[in-house]
Formats: structure tokens, sequence, C-alpha cells
């Protein structure tokens, strides 16, 4: 059965709240509604009006819809088989978006198969913009800054990306390995 949207915006607002460590009394005082309709809206006793919720996110700073989602589940397990990749070279460099860029969190997550031989040129990104590296199988290469570094799978490395960087398999296997992109919070 589907969650009355007055009980789902309750149990997002006292989410919100409780996250930044504010009382009833800060968000009131944000917000300019009365600490007893926030407790009554947290409890799923109230049904708010529009122009009382409108007060609550211009308060808290976030969006309308931020009070009307669905609640992200506490457990998320993805096979990598069930993604679709993004392909470049010919099929030969394959990333397969593990986590994707979700607002909120401001990172995206992948796992990237590179056949042997191939290079792969990025463009650089928007200022801010880091990649982390970890290889799991095989021997990359990764050119950043007029610099090579070399990566095995004890080996991890971040780096600005807001630069052309180049991913390349020297040898002849291949390889495997997670990439998170972080974006900067003033961009999100």
């Amino acid at each position: 059965m589907q969650e009355q949207i007055h009980k789902k915006i309750g149990k997002n607002l006292q989410d919100i709240r409780k996250s930044r460590s504010l009382s009833l009394d800060a968000v009131a005082e944000l917000s300019g509604v009365s600490k007893g309709m926030l407790g009554q809206i947290e409890r799923g006793e109230s049904n708010p009006t529009i122009s009382v919720l409108w007060k609550i996110v211009n308060g808290l700073r976030i969006s309308f819809a931020t009070l009307m989602e669905d609640a992200s589940p506490q457990v998320s397990v993805v096979a990598m088989e069930e993604t679709t990749p993004l392909v470049e070279e010919e099929g030969a460099y394959r990333a397969f978006p593990i986590f994707p860029f979700e607002q909120d969190r401001g990172f995206e997550v992948y796992s990237v198969l590179i056949e042997p031989g191939t290079s792969h040129q990025s463009e650089a990104h928007y200022e801010g913009v880091e990649e982390f590296i970890m290889v799991m199988d095989g021997e990359l290469r990764v050119e950043v800054g007029g610099e090579s570094y070399t990566l095995k799978p004890t080996l991890a490395m971040r780096f600005s990306a807001d630069q052309p960087h180049t991913y390349t398999n020297d040898t002849d296997k291949t390889i495997r390995y997670v990439t998170l992109i972080h974006y900067p919070s003033a961009n999100r």
C-alpha cells in the first residue's frame, strides 16, 4: 500500500531536520512555521497546506520535491552485468555505471574494463572535479598533468580531473578498475 503523502512529508522533514542536527525550535525559526505545527507534520498528524510547505522548504533551502520523495533504500546491490556500459574505442573501453550521479550525493562510481592495447582520452571535466581510481585487475597507465602513472591492484590514485587525462592498457590482459568521480558541492 502506498504511503499517504502527509506521512511521507512528515518522515522526510524529520529525517532532514535530524540529519542537520536541528531542533524543532530551530526549524521554526528558519521557516516561520510554529514548532507545534512542525511536530504535527513530522508525526503525520497534519496535512500541511502548500503555503506551509513552501515556508519549510525555503527555510531549509531544499527543493519542494525533497519533502515528497520516496526514501532511498538503505541497501542497494548492483550487478555490473545488469547495467548498460558506456562504450568507447570500438568496444575496447567499457564504463559500467554502478552508482550513477545523484544530485544530493555529488559523486558517481563506474567499473571500467579496458582491453589490451587500448588507450582512452578523457576531456577535462569542469573545475574542482576529482577522480579516484582503484585498480582491481591488471596494470593501468594514467596520464594527467604531463605525467604518467602506472597503477597495479595494490595502488590507488586521486587527481584533479579538470584537465585532459588518458587511461591506457599497455598489457596483453584486460584491465578492470573502479573510478569514483566527485563533483564539488558548490556546483550541486
